[in-house]
């Protein structure tokens, strides 16, 4: 695609559904900032609002082919965003609530209380599943999650696209998860409380 700051919405999208990611990088620069303003007035947290901006691109991309170039974008694009929105704000309740019962039936909930909920069998089977990802999911996933990186620090780190980035935090978050159901044993609620204590600090 030839730049042109001319270029309508509606020929990028077009564009965009050919698989073209300087329209899709185009339209991510156009509603980002709109998108995180729509975000933060419901979530009220930067990171969430980061999370869903990225997470309501991401499916625009993987969902490219489908788009409807006769309807409006921001339209398709706020439902999306809207609907993860509604998800993320029934995960933050929920997650208050599994705080509360935590502290609730603690005895003294300090690190010994989180040490003794991951054992070290446990530190096992979550250590198998981060090797369970493939060398570039690993680099990605620490410098999300260990260095702190936004997804575009981590593309410019590493010479790759955003919608890379995302894409490997995606499928890390993917692996990781149905690892410990498939080989951890672990039943729902024991798995949201270790996925709040191992990315909490995501």
């Amino acid at each position: 695609m030839k730049p042109n700051s001319h270029i309508s919405e509606k020929k990028l999208v077009f564009l965009l559904t050919e698989g073209d990611e300087k329209a899709f990088c185009k339209l991510y620069s156009l509603y980002r900032a709109q998108l995180t303003f729509f975000a933060f007035k419901f979530l009220k947290s930067s990171a969430y609002t980061e999370d869903i901006v990225q997470e309501t691109f991401l499916h625009v991309w993987l969902s490219r082919k489908f788009i409807r170039t006769d309807q409006p974008f921001s339209a398709y694009l706020y439902t999306i965003a809207k609907n993860r929105i509604l998800n993320q704000l029934r995960s933050m309740e929920h997650q208050q609530l599994l705080e509360e019962h935590l502290l609730k039936n603690a005895i003294d909930y300090t690190e010994d209380t989180q040490n003794e909920l991951l054992s070290q069998d446990l530190k096992n089977i979550i250590q198998k599943a981060f090797e369970a990802l493939s060398p570039r999911q690993q680099e990605v996933f620490r410098l999300s999650r260990e260095g702190q990186l936004s997804y575009k620090e981590i593309a410019e780190k590493l010479g790759i696209s955003v919608n890379t980035v995302h894409e490997h935090i995606t499928s890390c978050l993917y692996t990781i998860r149905h690892y410990l159901i498939k080989y951890g044993k672990v039943n729902s609620n024991l798995l949201t409380i270790l996925l709040f204590i191992i990315f909490k600090k995501g």
